[in-house]
């Protein structure tokens, strides 16, 4: 093994592969997840044995799976839960135990023992938070109604894991409790004590804590990551994990006014963090029994990337959601998760499983993180390539989504201007078209600022721009301007040829934060390519201009 003279250059080892071979993935337009993952099979005992941090790297594993929860955590409140409790409740558990029965079905079929049988089974019904998170994150698709649904089942999958850990604590009989029963009225207890204590700190003491700590932006960062760690650690000794406590610390923070500059301060050192978890992943993945694992791990992987969505789909379809929002919700959650590591390695240190059965485990939640990584980040094309198939998850009314993405006849008569996006960008020019004298009708993929502008009476509609069933919901033969206020070549250009695709023939505004997109929107169809910085710019120089010279005339 390759001798360092201490952890902080074995660290700066593990850093300098990782930025290498992210280079090589980021030129083979790879995820960078799986390079990371490469990265910790390639330094680890699995294949080259080059460090032995691994202690260290664990720690800093932890950091970055609670900061990523942390910062999930702040932008979720109890509205936003509310809106798709229901059908996360019930697709996540529905997900969860049909899921379990195939798999113990298949797991039966490869005739592993019961017990191993039962591990393998558990592992598959749970999905990745912390790779669907970021990824999700990654495309900016966090806040579509699809994410939110994908993020409320895994917050039921995470409330389950932590049930079935106590469960097999107390089965093992290495649990301080006499029976099951005992162990989960004792948790309920603890979980409820400490939910009282984080509502009592946030109606009476975290908002002037946070008050005072605002005139440094730093020290506001610390208290955040302090709390956030410091409630982790405070879950984790209750029994209720790290994680849990890690995303109750950021809903404690959501509702104030300080959530967005405290998650966009964590963004970067989440992303340093969470390199380490990838990188601890592959480090403990034992290649020693792949060959004879194989099989059975790309089995059981098919059944987690194709059949796990189909059942999720099939919930949410029954729901009253439309085939495209339970497609990239289902799709998003075709994984298994790091708790199913963590699970197989408590059934490895209670006994119950042997360390073949956990290496089977952990080859199948590579494969699937791997695949499951193409999915998300493709979920639009893979989406377009099986819609014709995919009409038997939706109902003939998708009652979820109706009130939302349909207007009543009266409503669409008089529409002038179609604007996809009502974020800050699109909400200002909404705002000046209107007091212009336009009629608009307003195209988002978040549910709450369709409804928040809604309640201010403009005309709005919800969609995902990159839906290809979008533009039939629309009425393009009324209106002389599409604007897309959405920045991307890609967001762009698929709107540009659906528009056409589906007969408009009016004008299409495009949006880009580059100019280098600028002739290429023209030559594809664009009447017109806004450069929101070139323009405010622009603006602001034409504003001071003005009152340079009108000071000149009054010299004069």
């Amino acid at each position: 093994m390759l001798s360092f003279s201490d952890v902080f250059t074995e660290i700066a080892f593990i850093l300098a592969i990782a930025t290498v071979l992210g280079s090589l993935a980021l030129w083979l337009r790879q995820p960078l997840i799986i390079a990371f993952i490469v990265v910790g099979v390639l330094i680890g005992p699995a294949a080259l044995d080059l460090v032995d941090a691994n202690e260290q790297v664990e720690l800093l594993a932890e950091l970055g799976i609670a900061l990523l929860l942390f910062v999930v955590g702040l932008k979720l409140d109890p509205h936003e839960i509310a809106t798709v409790g229901s059908a996360a409740i019930i697709a996540g558990l529905g997900g969860i135990f049909m899921t379990g029965a195939i798999g113990y079905a298949i797991a039966m079929f490869l005739k592993i023992d019961l017990i191993a049988s039962f591990y393998i089974a558990v592992a598959l019904t749970f999905s990745s938070t912390i790779v669907v998170i970021k990824l999700l994150s990654d495309k900016k698709e966090i806040d579509a109604l699809h994410s939110r649904i994908a993020v409320g089942i895994l917050i039921v999958q995470d409330i389950m894991v932590v049930l079935v850990t106590i469960a097999l604590s107390a089965l093992s009989g290495s649990s301080q409790y006499d029976s099951i029963g005992q162990a989960v009225l004792m948790l309920t207890i603890k979980a409820s004590a400490f939910l009282l204590v984080l509502w009592l700190m946030n109606c009476y003491f975290l908002p002037r804590i946070l008050h005072s700590l605002a005139r440094s932006t730093e020290l506001l960062l610390l208290f955040a990551i302090t709390w956030a760690i410091a409630l982790a650690a405070l879950a984790h000794g209750l029994g209720l994990s790290k994680e849990v406590g890690a995303i109750a610390a950021g809903i404690s923070l959501a509702s104030t006014s300080y959530r967005v500059t405290i998650s966009s301060r964590l963004v970067s050192l989440r992303d340093f963090l969470l390199l380490f978890f990838f990188v601890d992943l592959g480090i403990h993945i034992d290649v020693a029994h792949i060959a004879n694992e194989i099989v059975p791990a790309l089995i059981f992987s098919a059944f987690v990337a194709i059949g796990k969505p189909i059942i999720l789909m099939a919930f949410l379809g029954i729901m009253g959601y439309r085939k495209y929002t339970s497609a990239l919700a289902s799709f998003s959650l075709s994984q298994i998760s790091e708790f199913s590591l963590i699970l197989a390695t408590l059934g490895v240190s209670l006994g119950h499983i042997s360390t073949e059965t956990m290496g089977l485990i952990t080859l199948i939640g590579t494969i699937t993180m791997g695949l499951s990584t193409y999915a998300i980040i493709y979920s639009h094309s893979l989406y377009n390539a099986l819609c014709p198939w995919l009409n038997i998850f939706e109902r003939k009314i998708p009652q979820r989504e109706k009130n939302l993405d349909e207007l009543p006849s009266s409503e669409i008569a008089d529409i002038d201007v179609i604007l996809f996006g009502l974020g800050r960008y699109g909400g200002s020019i909404l705002d000046y078209l209107q007091r212009s004298g336009l009629v608009v009708l307003g195209v988002d993929f978040d549910p709450e600022i369709v409804q928040f502008w809604r309640d201010r009476g403009v005309k709005t509609l919800y969609g995902d721009v990159e839906n290809p069933d979008l533009a039939t919901a629309l009425p393009l033969e009324k209106i002389s301007w599409a604007i897309v206020a959405i920045p991307g070549r890609r967001i762009g250009l698929t709107l540009l040829h659906t528009l056409k695709q589906h007969g408009y023939n009016g004008r299409i505004a495009l949006n880009s934060h580059n100019r280098q997109d600028l002739n290429f929107f023209e030559d594809a169809g664009a009447d017109l390519v806004l450069l929101p910085f070139r323009d405010a710019a622009r603006e602001a120089a034409n504003i001071i201009v003005r009152s340079v010279e009108t000071k000149d005339l009054e010299k004069n």
